[in-house]
């Protein structure tokens, strides 16, 4: 596998296993995350399976969820 950048085509990840939250609509409003084999987690939407998929650190990933969790996004869904 080549070097992972941000905004890659999804296609260059074609041999992680893609998953969505239960909590995901059925209509392809999906966010789904992919573990990497450099420890990275990749990021797409579903509705562009192709890409691009951006590509963060685990504690990246740890800072976004526990700010969710703490509610500092919530004014974007309000």
């Amino acid at each position: 596998m080549s070097e992972i950048q941000n905004g890659v085509p999804a296609q260059v990840l074609s041999d992680v296993a893609w998953r969505k939250s239960r909590y995901s609509g059925a209509v392809g409003n999906c966010v789904e995350v992919a573990s990497l084999i450099d420890g990275g987690i990749a990021v797409r939407n579903s509705r562009f399976p192709d890409g691009p998929a951006l590509v963060y650190t685990r504690e990246e990933i740890a800072a976004f969820v526990h700010g969710a969790k703490d509610g500092e996004f919530d004014d974007l869904i309000a």
